[in-house]
């Protein structure tokens, strides 16, 4: 069911001011940007290896990440788990008795197919199964 580590999410107040770590400091690159205005936010993603580093940033003091950093501030939002078919890992997860977030999956950053599960029932980590499109097709 699972690939891989696909990325880390990490909910920050503002990307410009995030960049002179990952970028000057850790040396990553710039691996696109993207907004999902869905979820109100603005995306910045670095790759390490074959996993990704996602920053996000609220679009307004309304969106989800917003609140999450109203109540927990900045840091490491969730767990994207990379999947090869969202729909059936979200089918498996509510089978085992899982609380689902999404009931179907939904678009993410760069045309993904994503779909949260709820910390309740995931040990208090938010976690996502996330069926990215293949390079060649963004």
């Amino acid at each position: 069911m699972l690939k891989r580590i696909s990325h880390i999410g990490i909910a920050v107040e503002n990307i410009e001011e995030q960049r002179s770590w990952y970028e000057g400091v850790l040396g990553l690159e710039d691996a696109g940007r993207d907004i999902v205005e869905e979820q109100g936010v603005r995306v910045q993603m670095y790759s390490i290896g074959d996993t990704r580093i996602e920053l996000l940033e609220p679009l307004s003091p309304d969106s989800p990440v917003a609140r999450f950093i109203a109540k927990r501030g900045q840091g490491i939002h969730h767990i994207a788990y990379g999947v090869e078919n969202c729909r059936e890992a979200l089918k498996k997860a509510l089978e085992k008795g899982f609380e689902l977030i999404d009931a179907e999956p939904r678009q993410g950053a760069h045309a993904a197919s994503i779909a949260f599960l709820h910390p309740r029932s995931t040990f208090g980590v938010l976690s996502e199964f996330c069926e990215e499109r293949d390079e060649g097709e963004l």
